[in-house]
Protein backbone atom coordinates (compact mmCIF):
# COMPACT_ATOMS: atom_id res chain seq x y z
CA UNK A 1 0.00 0.00 0.00
CA UNK A 2 1.28 3.26 -0.77
CA UNK A 3 0.94 5.56 1.68
CA UNK A 4 2.88 7.36 4.95
CA UNK A 5 1.86 7.40 8.12
CA UNK A 6 2.38 11.10 9.05
CA UNK A 7 1.68 14.52 7.42
CA UNK A 8 4.72 15.42 5.09
CA UNK A 9 7.28 18.63 6.57
CA UNK A 10 5.70 22.17 5.50
CA UNK A 11 8.82 23.29 3.92
CA UNK A 12 8.31 24.71 0.36
CA UNK A 13 7.60 28.13 -0.44
CA UNK A 14 5.12 27.65 -3.36
CA UNK A 15 2.97 25.69 -1.31
CA UNK A 16 -0.10 25.78 1.31
CA UNK A 17 1.31 25.19 4.41
CA UNK A 18 -0.49 24.03 7.67
CA UNK A 19 2.28 24.92 10.57
CA UNK A 20 0.56 23.16 13.80
CA UNK A 21 -2.49 24.50 13.09
CA UNK A 22 -5.48 23.66 15.46
CA UNK A 23 -8.99 25.31 16.06
CA UNK A 24 -11.01 25.29 19.50
CA UNK A 25 -14.69 26.56 19.75
CA UNK A 26 -15.62 28.31 22.89
CA UNK A 27 -19.30 27.40 23.39
CA UNK A 28 -21.53 27.76 26.17
CA UNK A 29 -20.75 24.17 27.55
CA UNK A 30 -17.16 24.95 27.18
CA UNK A 31 -14.52 24.76 24.80
CA UNK A 32 -14.35 22.38 22.05
CA UNK A 33 -11.57 21.24 20.28
CA UNK A 34 -12.53 20.57 16.63
CA UNK A 35 -8.83 20.30 14.55
CA UNK A 36 -5.58 19.26 16.61
CA UNK A 37 -1.78 20.08 15.63
CA UNK A 38 -2.19 19.70 11.68
CA UNK A 39 1.15 20.33 9.75
CA UNK A 40 1.73 19.59 6.42
CA UNK A 41 1.97 20.92 2.62
CA UNK A 42 -0.13 21.25 -0.57
CA UNK A 43 2.39 21.64 -3.45
CA UNK A 44 2.02 23.39 -6.62
CA UNK A 45 -0.40 21.21 -9.41
CA UNK A 46 -1.60 19.06 -6.44
CA UNK A 47 -4.82 17.63 -6.03
CA UNK A 48 -5.67 16.81 -2.00
CA UNK A 49 -9.07 15.47 -1.55
CA UNK A 50 -9.53 15.59 2.51
CA UNK A 51 -12.31 12.52 4.26
CA UNK A 52 -13.15 11.56 7.66
CA UNK A 53 -15.93 10.86 10.34
CA UNK A 54 -18.94 12.77 9.81
CA UNK A 55 -18.04 16.48 12.31
CA UNK A 56 -14.59 16.09 12.17
CA UNK A 57 -13.34 18.92 10.96
CA UNK A 58 -12.72 18.82 7.22
CA UNK A 59 -15.09 22.01 7.13
CA UNK A 60 -13.36 23.46 9.68
CA UNK A 61 -9.79 22.67 7.87
CA UNK A 62 -10.59 24.34 4.49
CA UNK A 63 -12.18 27.51 5.97
CA UNK A 64 -8.52 28.06 8.03
CA UNK A 65 -6.95 27.61 4.15
CA UNK A 66 -10.00 29.84 2.94
CA UNK A 67 -9.09 32.95 5.40
CA UNK A 68 -12.79 32.62 7.01
CA UNK A 69 -11.68 30.86 10.40
CA UNK A 70 -8.35 31.57 11.88
CA UNK A 71 -6.71 29.16 13.99
CA UNK A 72 -6.83 29.48 17.69
CA UNK A 73 -3.10 28.06 17.28
CA UNK A 74 -0.88 27.55 14.31
CA UNK A 75 -0.91 29.30 11.34
CA UNK A 76 -1.52 28.87 7.54
CA UNK A 77 0.32 30.17 4.50
CA UNK A 78 -0.15 30.45 0.83
CA UNK A 79 3.28 30.84 -1.54
CA UNK A 80 5.12 32.64 1.64
CA UNK A 81 2.46 34.59 2.55
CA UNK A 82 0.17 33.88 5.91
CA UNK A 83 -3.98 33.60 5.52
CA UNK A 84 -4.85 36.61 7.65
CA UNK A 85 -8.39 36.78 6.61
CA UNK A 86 -10.28 36.07 2.81
CA UNK A 87 -7.93 36.52 -0.13
CA UNK A 88 -8.51 37.83 -3.93
CA UNK A 89 -6.14 34.63 -4.96
CA UNK A 90 -8.29 32.44 -3.26
CA UNK A 91 -11.59 30.53 -4.46
CA UNK A 92 -14.66 28.39 -2.82
CA UNK A 93 -16.61 26.37 -4.36
CA UNK A 94 -19.23 25.31 -1.71
CA UNK A 95 -22.13 22.68 -1.90
CA UNK A 96 -24.94 25.24 -2.24
CA UNK A 97 -26.41 26.66 -5.25
CA UNK A 98 -24.04 30.20 -4.84
CA UNK A 99 -25.59 31.44 -8.37
CA UNK A 100 -27.38 34.65 -8.48
CA UNK A 101 -30.81 34.21 -9.96
CA UNK A 102 -31.23 37.46 -11.79
CA UNK A 103 -27.73 37.07 -13.49
CA UNK A 104 -26.97 35.66 -16.62
CA UNK A 105 -24.77 32.30 -16.62
CA UNK A 106 -21.88 34.78 -18.26
CA UNK A 107 -22.49 37.49 -15.58
CA UNK A 108 -22.23 35.04 -12.54
CA UNK A 109 -18.43 33.76 -14.39
CA UNK A 110 -17.91 37.55 -14.43
CA UNK A 111 -19.20 38.65 -10.85
CA UNK A 112 -16.07 38.05 -9.27
CA UNK A 113 -14.16 40.11 -11.67
CA UNK A 114 -16.08 42.78 -11.25
CA UNK A 115 -16.22 42.89 -7.94
CA UNK A 116 -12.38 43.38 -8.25
CA UNK A 117 -13.09 46.33 -10.58
CA UNK A 118 -11.74 44.50 -13.88
CA UNK A 119 -13.49 45.81 -16.80
CA UNK A 120 -16.26 44.91 -18.47
CA UNK A 121 -14.93 43.44 -21.82
CA UNK A 122 -12.03 41.80 -19.68
CA UNK A 123 -14.60 40.10 -17.30
CA UNK A 124 -16.37 38.99 -20.18
CA UNK A 125 -13.69 37.81 -22.23
CA UNK A 126 -12.09 35.83 -18.86
CA UNK A 127 -15.91 34.79 -18.12
CA UNK A 128 -16.46 33.04 -22.02
CA UNK A 129 -13.20 31.40 -21.98
CA UNK A 130 -14.06 29.62 -18.12
CA UNK A 131 -17.55 29.25 -20.11
CA UNK A 132 -16.34 27.51 -22.59
CA UNK A 133 -14.10 24.99 -20.81
CA UNK A 134 -16.92 23.57 -18.49
CA UNK A 135 -18.96 23.03 -21.59
CA UNK A 136 -21.77 25.62 -21.20
CA UNK A 137 -20.88 28.54 -24.08
CA UNK A 138 -24.61 27.67 -25.44
CA UNK A 139 -25.85 28.61 -21.69
CA UNK A 140 -24.14 31.96 -21.35
CA UNK A 141 -27.19 33.85 -21.95
CA UNK A 142 -29.47 31.95 -19.40
CA UNK A 143 -30.60 32.49 -15.95
CA UNK A 144 -29.86 29.53 -13.96
CA UNK A 145 -33.37 28.77 -13.27
CA UNK A 146 -32.66 27.44 -16.17
CA UNK A 147 -30.49 25.28 -15.27
CA UNK A 148 -29.72 21.57 -13.80
CA UNK A 149 -28.49 21.34 -10.82
CA UNK A 150 -24.90 20.04 -12.24
CA UNK A 151 -25.03 22.92 -14.77
CA UNK A 152 -25.38 25.25 -11.60
CA UNK A 153 -22.16 24.10 -9.79
CA UNK A 154 -20.21 24.06 -13.39
CA UNK A 155 -21.21 27.41 -13.67
CA UNK A 156 -19.55 27.98 -9.89
CA UNK A 157 -16.90 26.27 -10.89
CA UNK A 158 -16.31 28.60 -13.87
CA UNK A 159 -16.42 31.80 -11.31
CA UNK A 160 -13.98 30.79 -9.27
CA UNK A 161 -11.54 29.80 -12.09
CA UNK A 162 -11.96 33.12 -13.55
CA UNK A 163 -10.62 34.61 -11.03
CA UNK A 164 -7.23 32.71 -11.63
CA UNK A 165 -7.03 31.40 -8.32
CA UNK A 166 -3.81 30.09 -7.08
CA UNK A 167 -6.02 27.84 -4.72
CA UNK A 168 -9.25 26.28 -5.47
CA UNK A 169 -11.30 25.10 -2.33
CA UNK A 170 -13.98 23.02 -2.40
CA UNK A 171 -16.16 21.99 -0.06
CA UNK A 172 -18.32 19.08 -0.89
CA UNK A 173 -19.32 20.73 -3.98
CA UNK A 174 -21.41 17.79 -5.92
CA UNK A 175 -22.73 16.81 -2.37
CA UNK A 176 -26.40 18.03 -3.48
CA UNK A 177 -26.10 15.66 -6.75
CA UNK A 178 -27.89 12.49 -7.80
CA UNK A 179 -24.98 9.69 -8.11
CA UNK A 180 -25.28 10.03 -11.94
CA UNK A 181 -24.77 13.94 -11.99
CA UNK A 182 -22.13 13.62 -9.59
CA UNK A 183 -20.18 11.09 -11.41
CA UNK A 184 -20.48 13.28 -14.47
CA UNK A 185 -19.17 16.31 -12.87
CA UNK A 186 -16.57 14.68 -11.37
CA UNK A 187 -15.29 13.55 -14.70
CA UNK A 188 -15.72 17.08 -16.14
CA UNK A 189 -13.75 18.42 -12.87
CA UNK A 190 -10.61 15.99 -13.68
CA UNK A 191 -10.60 17.49 -17.33
CA UNK A 192 -10.86 20.71 -16.36
CA UNK A 193 -8.24 20.06 -14.02
CA UNK A 194 -6.03 18.55 -15.98
CA UNK A 195 -5.97 21.75 -18.11
CA UNK A 196 -5.55 24.57 -14.95
CA UNK A 197 -3.55 22.35 -12.42
CA UNK A 198 -4.81 24.65 -9.68
CA UNK A 199 -3.87 23.58 -6.29
CA UNK A 200 -7.08 22.02 -5.02
CA UNK A 201 -8.08 21.14 -1.23
CA UNK A 202 -11.67 19.04 -1.82
CA UNK A 203 -13.69 17.90 0.61
CA UNK A 204 -16.27 14.92 0.48
CA UNK A 205 -17.48 11.89 1.83
CA UNK A 206 -17.36 10.17 -1.25
CA UNK A 207 -14.41 7.93 -1.33
CA UNK A 208 -14.53 6.72 -4.55
CA UNK A 209 -14.71 10.53 -5.42
CA UNK A 210 -11.48 11.00 -3.39
CA UNK A 211 -9.47 8.13 -5.39
CA UNK A 212 -10.55 9.27 -8.73
CA UNK A 213 -9.85 13.03 -8.38
CA UNK A 214 -6.81 12.98 -6.36
CA UNK A 215 -3.10 12.77 -5.65
CA UNK A 216 -3.10 12.42 -2.27
CA UNK A 217 -5.89 11.66 0.10
CA UNK A 218 -5.68 12.86 3.82
CA UNK A 219 -7.44 11.06 6.03
CA UNK A 220 -8.52 12.61 9.94
CA UNK A 221 -9.51 11.29 12.46
CA UNK A 222 -12.14 11.54 15.11
CA UNK A 223 -12.37 14.99 16.91
CA UNK A 224 -10.00 16.24 17.82
CA UNK A 225 -8.69 15.67 14.32
CA UNK A 226 -5.65 15.06 13.26
CA UNK A 227 -4.28 13.88 9.89
CA UNK A 228 -4.51 9.99 10.77
CA UNK A 229 -2.97 9.35 7.06
CA UNK A 230 -2.07 10.79 3.89
CA UNK A 231 -2.32 8.03 1.41
CA UNK A 232 -0.68 8.72 -2.07
CA UNK A 233 -3.05 7.93 -5.00
CA UNK A 234 -0.12 6.03 -7.21
CA UNK A 235 -3.09 5.92 -10.33
CA UNK A 236 -1.26 7.50 -13.31
CA UNK A 237 -3.12 10.29 -15.52
CA UNK A 238 -5.22 11.09 -17.30
CA UNK A 239 -8.12 9.08 -15.72
CA UNK A 240 -10.71 7.88 -18.28
CA UNK A 241 -13.61 6.70 -16.94
CA UNK A 242 -12.86 2.79 -16.30
CA UNK A 243 -10.59 3.42 -13.60
CA UNK A 244 -12.40 2.87 -11.14
CA UNK A 245 -12.67 -0.78 -12.46
CA UNK A 246 -8.25 -1.26 -11.86
CA UNK A 247 -7.84 -3.58 -8.91
CA UNK A 248 -5.12 -0.53 -7.89
CA UNK A 249 -8.37 1.65 -7.44
CA UNK A 250 -10.28 -0.87 -5.19
CA UNK A 251 -6.98 -1.29 -3.14
CA UNK A 252 -7.10 2.51 -2.01
CA UNK A 253 -10.50 2.58 -2.43
CA UNK A 254 -10.54 -0.21 0.71
CA UNK A 255 -7.63 0.69 2.56
CA UNK A 256 -9.35 4.30 2.96
CA UNK A 257 -12.60 2.96 3.94
CA UNK A 258 -11.03 0.37 6.69
CA UNK A 259 -9.04 3.94 8.14
CA UNK A 260 -12.29 5.99 7.71
CA UNK A 261 -14.73 3.20 9.18
CA UNK A 262 -12.46 3.15 12.80
CA UNK A 263 -12.38 6.60 13.15
CA UNK A 264 -16.47 6.67 12.56
CA UNK A 265 -17.11 3.83 14.97
CA UNK A 266 -14.83 6.17 17.72
CA UNK A 267 -17.64 8.51 17.66
CA UNK A 268 -20.83 6.84 16.53
CA UNK A 269 -20.38 3.20 17.61
CA UNK A 270 -19.35 -0.16 15.82
CA UNK A 271 -21.40 -0.36 12.44
CA UNK A 272 -21.02 3.53 11.97
CA UNK A 273 -21.11 4.69 8.18
CA UNK A 274 -19.35 7.51 6.82
CA UNK A 275 -21.56 10.62 6.35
Amino acid sequence: MSHIPAMPSATQEHDVIFENIGMTFQTATGATQAVANVTGAIPEHKFVSVIGPSGCGKSTLLDMVGGLLQPTQGSVSIDGEAVTGPRRDTAMVFQEDSTLHWRSVLDNVAFGLEVKGVSKAERHERARKMIELVGLRQFEDHRPGQLSGGMKQRVAIARALAMEPRVLLMDEPFGALDQQTRQFIGRELLRIWEKTRNRVLFITHDIQEAVYLSDEVWVMSARPSVVKEVVKIDLPRPRPEGTHALPRFRELEDHLWALVKVEAEKTLGPGAQLA
